[in-house]
């Protein structure tokens, strides 16, 4: 698994005083792009080769203000054109499950408009971090 560090921003929370859920899903585009970073991913946009297909949050446990939470990264299913990453949010003192998240990311050719098939070394890579879920 990789793992990513975020602390809890007071702008990240709500007037219920926990983290906003809409907050939740920047923490996982965080890990998802220190992901592609490990992995060798240029980041620069006219190079950009990935397309969020799908995501979604469940929300296990509330977090709040100032919490340090570690997310925990990992590859569920790696297909032809499109891998599936799943991510643990987690208290980084407790280990307690806050969230789980999942995204759906296609390999894509900005430039023709499609999905085209992931590359071998690339899908080696996913490989490595593939986990039985």
């Amino acid at each position: 698994m990789y793992e990513t560090q975020v602390k809890v921003r007071f702008c990240e929370t709500d007037a219920l005083g926990h983290i906003n859920n809409t907050s939740y899903f920047i923490y996982l585009e965080e890990a998802r792009i220190a992901f592609f970073e490990e992995m060798g991913a240029s980041m620069h946009t006219k190079k950009w080769e990935y397309i969020l297909a799908s995501t979604k949050c469940d929300f296990v446990a509330q977090g709040y203000f100032n919490q340090v939470l570690m997310i925990k990264t990992f590859v569920s299913n790696v297909g032809n054109k499109s891998f599936t990453m799943g991510h643990e949010i987690t208290d980084s003192k407790t280990g307690s499950l806050i969230a789980k998240g999942e995204a759906v990311i296609v390999y894509f050719d900005f430039d023709a408009q499609k999905s085209v098939s992931i590359p071998a070394d690339i899908k080696q890579f996913l490989m490595n971090y593939k986990v039985a879920v």
